[in-house]
């Protein structure tokens, strides 16, 4: 799962649509961001082995600190307490905003969990049961998962916020156009030689993403509900 991800980030908007899309981008793939600094820093692993999966050639087989069950729940729970505390004003805003984006935080497990093998632990150790229904052993099924939950919060995304600016709403089409493009044709791109690099080229495609939503986010604007 890449782009589907940012799916559940355009569809948060509908629910707090003063929240910041590049913040909510972020949250959707803080597991991802943290896993890519873990690599480098030696404490979680994987290998390339080219043809591991039709979708990628990832053997994910040590990250029980960021996609474990149990550490995603931790996550989710840290960002919770983190968002409360600065991303929104009043209350029940505040509340709800850092609710929304502990939720975030953990929709990226529970999406990781149709798409990777078997290689998701419950257990923070990375010891015993793990997850993974494999998905990405098919292409096509893959494709269609990513397609279904992306469009989703596009569509939630375009009638939660309007353009405020002349050049908004190409902006806009054209960012979610990007977004699909790199959905179809990221499987298909030559796969890193070495962890190493895997690393610096998933974290830096994360940040830019986000730079980018949060440029796009910004020229729009809530739309007012009517009641």
């Amino acid at each position: 799962m890449f782009i589907g991800h940012y799916g559940v980030s355009l569809a948060a908007k509908r629910v707090e649509p003063r929240l910041s899309l590049g913040v909510l981008f972020v949250a959707v793939q803080l597991l991802d961001v943290l896993f890519t600094i873990f690599v480098l820093g030696g404490v979680e692993k994987l290998r390339i082995v080219p043809g591991f999966t039709a979708v990628n050639s990832y053997d994910l087989y040590f990250m029980p600190f960021t996609h474990s069950l149990v550490g995603a729940l931790l996550w989710s729970a840290a960002d919770v307490a983190l968002a409360w505390v600065t991303v929104a004003k009043g209350l029940s805003q505040r509340t709800r905003a850092a609710l929304l984006v502990g939720a975030a935080v953990f929709s990226h497990f529970v999406l990781d969990v149709f798409v990777h093998t078997p290689d998701l632990p419950v257990a923070l150790s990375g010891e015993g049961l793990k997850l993974g229904l494999g998905l990405w052993r098919s292409w096509p099924l893959t494709l269609a998962l990513e397609l279904v939950v992306f469009a989703a919060g596009a569509l939630l995304y375009s009638r939660a916020t309007a353009p405020r600016k002349a050049w908004s709403r190409r902006a806009t089409l054209g960012f979610l156009a990007f977004l699909a493009l790199l959905l179809v044709t990221t499987p298909f791109m030559p796969p890193p030689k070495s962890d190493v690099e895997f690393a610096v080229q998933a974290l830096a495609a994360y940040l830019l993403l986000a730079g980018l939503a949060e440029v796009v986010d910004r020229s729009r604007g809530p739309v007012e509900r009517a009641g």
